[in-house]
Order: structure tokens, then C-alpha cells, then sequence
């Protein structure tokens, strides 16, 4: 059943050829895997939305010869040039409507293992509050290891393409990842065995758990919903779709938990609202109780009730305070970021941030007597530090190039930034905290991207990815910067310890 037209313009096709030849084929040779409607069976969803995140202008490779360590087969023994750059054509065509995906769909995709029960104990003698995920997308895997000894402890398979973080319960012993294709994966930390997974959305962009460990929340491009999950049993509790005060659909670009609000806090793509969300279970109400005109019961007696809190400009990039009383939105309309006071539901501020900030790879630290947060940027090669009380920028770092993540510990003077876009993004910043001066210019691996540190649980260590195929995980002495050792992976990315992640510690995204 087709529900509704894609309320976005479509997108511009990568790929050159015969799409309508491009369908027939694929109805012959990809189908069985991807399943005719693009949406994904045994294979992951071929459809845009994923596909120019994942392979853009490398499609036609990819059709060819196939993913390593993958059930994806190469097809270049049996198709030719012209056949496969019409398959490509074709998945690169947006779908003409958007495919129900509410509550029912989403329960029959439910796999869980009810019958089990969460180890009591870990499995293993390392410290669990010092156990390291890290992600490898080559071959869709999580290495699990030691944050002490740095062994491997696990390796388990996760859905293709793995994306937003993972999300730990407030005990540390359970994880959730979410893939592209909205599959949400529940993993035993502590047992070392997959609990189950559901697919909560088509397209997806991350997931927050509440501060109660009850709920997931799972944002969507495709279709434009938010998604909530019990977090016990993976199924469904509501399925919330995303339009504006006006009518307007939006996708939803993030998902943060807000601890100390008991919220939801959503980042809104296509309009300009702030959406806020209770998880408490003695929710706030909104607007007149005894206001007859409303039709249905009370917001009050709602679960998730929403908030919608309407902004100047789209934000879709957020950063929070410590106290999460306000958060500081990106906007791609102007080069002003935007403080928005959530207390009182209202712009307060503007920050000067030119060069699209990454604003949720953005960190804090003490500095001079007051709070500053600290701020990559896309498009130029720079790190923008910013006091938290004037919001006025304290300093501009110049870098090698654009970068994408920073991170830093409580226990350390150095924050950690990559070069991750240009010619230098074999480049990983050092820089002292105090001074606001890079220190040491670490190339790790010339030529390969170099990205996303990771601190363990005391901050003694820095892990750092080698973002390749044939990767590593460089493990690091966080105060001397010597190497460590370095641990061999498929094309590791993020890496989450549980305890900066579950203590929300300040160095750590959010």
C-alpha cells in the first residue's frame, strides 16, 4: 500500500543510462536480495536516500565487483558495461511514493529472542564500564574490546551500514545500533549475544534512548516519522509523523536524548521547528487543561507529548549545554548558529560560525574561569571556540582542512581534531586546551584517512581510527601522544566507550 507522495524534490541521478532497461535487469539479477520495491530483504534498500551516502559515483564498481566480505556478488562476469550503468541509472531514481511504514510493518519485520534473559554478569574479567565499541563498515561488524588491554573480547555482525552511534542503557550492559535502512539492532553487552532486531524506518538517521533506559527513539528520513520502541522488547509504542504547525512534512535530521529534561529533543530538515519530546512518565502538560475546544483528551494524559518550539531559520545540526538548558543549532541559511533557550522556548542568541560547523561532533572544557565548546567546520579548515556565556568567539584555530569530529577527556589538556575532507585528511590535530594552540600534528598512516578519536574510561588513552578498508584502530598514550599499539580492522569509524557515553562525560558527543 502506497501512502503518499516523497514530499522532497527528487534527487539528481549519479548514474547515466537506461533506466528503464536498468529496472528489467535489476527485476532479473537483484530482486531476490533487495526485493523488487528497492526496500531490502537479505540486501540492504537500494534507494537514494542510502545509496549517494554509501556509494555515489563508486555504484557502478560496486555493481561489478561486488563488497567484500559481503553476500553482494560481483556482476561483471555476467552483465556488461552498458547493463550495469543502467542498473545504476535506475537505483538511482528516487521512488515515486512513499511506502507505508507504520506500526504494522514494523512489527512483522520484529526478530527477537524472548526466551532470553541479560547475562547478570559479564562474560568476561575486563572492566564492562571500560569496554570500546568500534564500528567497522567495510564488513558490517562491531569489534568489541578492552579498554584496558585492548583485546578483543567480541566481533559480532550488525545490519549493513551502520549509522548515528550506538546507544548504551544506563547500566552499561545493553547497546542498540541503527543501520541506514532503519534496522535496530539489540545486543547483551555483557553476554556478548544479540538480543534481537525490528526495522523501525526505510531511511534512517540515529537513535537516542531516554534517561530511563525505556525507550528508543529512531529518526527517519523515509518515511518522515519518528519512531519509539520499547526498549525491552523492540516493538513498537508509537510511530509519530513529523509535520509542521502549518501542515509541512519534514524529515527528521537527529534525534538527541536530554537527560536532565526527561526529553526527546528532534532536529527538524525540512522546517523551521525545534521538536520536543517527554519520555517522563509524569509528562508536562501544554497549553489550557480545561480548554473544551480540544477535541480528544488532554496533552497531560499523552504519552510522548510534543513540544513544538518554532525557530527563525531550519536548524538541523544541535549541540547542547551540560545542563541542557540550551542548545545551539546550525543553520545552512545563513553562517549563524542559533542559541535557543529551552527553558523558555525562545531564540536568545546568534553565534558567528561561517564554514557549516558540525556542531554535534562539538565539545566543552573549562577554560580562563569560564565554559567554552569547541566546533569542527565542512567547508573550511578551521575550529571555532566559543565562550558559553557570551557566546562570542574566543578563537578561530586554523587547521589543514575541514574536519568532522573532536573529542577530549576531563583528564586530559588535549583536544583531538581530524582533518577528514581534502588532500590532508591523513591529518589529526592536538590541541592544548589551555593555550587554544595546536601542539602535534599526528599522521598516522600517510595517504589514509585518519578520524574520530575516542578516549577510555580514566583518559589515559586515545583511540583513533584509520578509516580504510584495510584500517587500524591506533591506540594512543593521551598524554605523551606515542602510539600505543595499533589494532588491524575493516574500515573502522566511531568508536564509544560506555562510560563517557553513559555518563554523558564532556569531551564525548552526545
Amino acid at each position: 500500500m502506497l501512502i503518499a507522495t516523497l514530499a522532497m524534490a527528487p534527487l539528481t541521478a549519479w548514474a547515466e543510462g537506461d533506466a528503464a532497461h536498468g529496472r528489467a535487469l535489476y527485476d532479473d539479477h537483484c530482486a531476490d536480495c533487495h526485493m523488487a520495491s528497492r526496500l531490502g530483504g537479505t540486501g540492504p534498500a537500494l534507494i537514494p536516500q542510502t545509496l549517494r551516502r554509501m556509494y555515489g559515483p563508486k555504484l557502478d564498481t560496486v555493481i561489478r565487483d561486488g563488497r567484500a566480505a559481503t553476500q553482494m556478488p560481483g556482476f561483471g562476469e555476467v552483465l556488461s558495461d552498458g547493463d550495469i550503468t543502467d542498473i545504476a541509472a535506475y537505483l538511482s531514481q528516487p521512488l515515486a511514493e512513499t511506502p507505508a511504514w507504520g506500526m504494522e510493518e514494523i512489527l512483522e519485520t520484529r526478530a527477537f529472542r524472548d526466551d532470553y534473559t541479560p547475562a547478570a554478569n559479564p562474560v568476561f574479567d575486563a572492566d564492562p564500564m571500560n569496554v570500546t565499541l568500534a564500528v567497522e563498515i567495510a564488513d558490517s561488524h562491531v569489534s568489541v574490546l578492552d579498554g584496558d588491554s585492548f583485546e578483543r573480547l567480541a566481533r559480532f555482525e550488525t545490519p549493513f551500514a551502520v549509522h548515528g552511534g550506538p546507544k548504551f542503557s544506563p547500566d552499561g550492559r545493553l547497546v542498540y545500533v541503527v543501520s541506514r535502512d532503519g534496522w535496530v539492532q539489540k545486543y547483551d553487552l555483557w553476554g556478548l549475544t544479540e538480543m534481537g532486531r525490528i526495522r523501525a524506518g526505510l531511511n534512517a538517521r540515529n537513535i537516542a534512548i531516554s534517561k530511563d533506559g525505556k525507550w528508543l527513539a529512531v529518526a527517519n528520513y523515509l518515511p518522515m516519522t519518528l519512531t519509539i520502541l520499547d526498549a525491552a522488547t523492540l516493538r513498537p509504542e508509537r510511530v509519530i509523523e513529523v509535520r509542521g504547525r502549518d501542515g509541512t512534512p519534514s524529515r527528521v535530521s537527529a534525534v538527541y536524548q536530554a537527560p536532565p529534561r526527561d526529553s526527546f529533543v528532534l532536529a527538524l530538515k525540512d522546517i523551521p521547528e525545534v521538536w520536543e519530546i517527554s519520555t517522563s512518565e509524569n509528562p508536562p502538560h501544554r497549553g489550557w487543561v480545561h480548554d473544551t475546544r480540544v477535541e480528544g483528551p488532554p496533552e497531560i494524559t499523552r504519552k510522548f507529548p510534543i513540544r513544538k518550539i518554532t525557530v527563525e531559520h531550519i536548524l538541523d545540526d544541535f549541540f547542547f549545554d551540560l545542563d541542557y538548558e540550551h542548545l545551539i543549532g546550525a543553520s545552512r541559511e545563513t553562517e549563524k548558529a542559533r542559541v535557543l533557550d529551552l527553558v523558555i522556548g525562545q531564540e536568545v542568541a546568534e553565534i558567528d560560525l561561517p564554514g557549516m560547523p558540525h556542531l554535534g561532533s562539538g565539545i566543552t572544557w573549562d577554560w580562563n574561569g569560564t565554559r567554552v565548546m569547541a566546533t569542527p567546520h565542512l567547508k573550511e579548515g578551521m575550529i571555532s571556540v566559543i565562550d558559553m556565556t557570551t557566546w562570542q568567539t574566543v578563537k578561530r584555530i586554523k587547521t589543514e582542512g575541514p574536519g568532522f569530529f573532536m573529542r577530549s577527556h576531563a583528564n586530559s589538556r588535549y583536544a583531538w581534531a581530524d582533518v577528514f575532507f581534502g588532500p590532508n585528511r591523513d591529518v589529526m590535530h592536538v590541541i592544548d586546551k589551555e593555550t587554544l594552540e595546536i601542539v602535534k600534528t599526528l599522521r598516522p598512516a600517510p595517504g589514509k584517512t585518519v578520524a574520530h578519536t575516542e578516549f577510555t574510561r580514566d583518559g589515559r588513552h586515545a583511540l583513533v581510527s584509520i578509516w580504510e578498508d584495510d584500517g587500524a584502530v591506533i591506540v594512543y598514550d593521551a598524554d605523551s601522544l606515542e602510539e600505543v599499539t595499533r589494532l588491524p580492522m575493516k574500515k573502522p569509524s566511531g568508536k564509544y566507550n560506555v562510560w563517557n557515553k553513559i555518563t554523558f562525560a564532556e569531551g564525548t558527543s552526545h
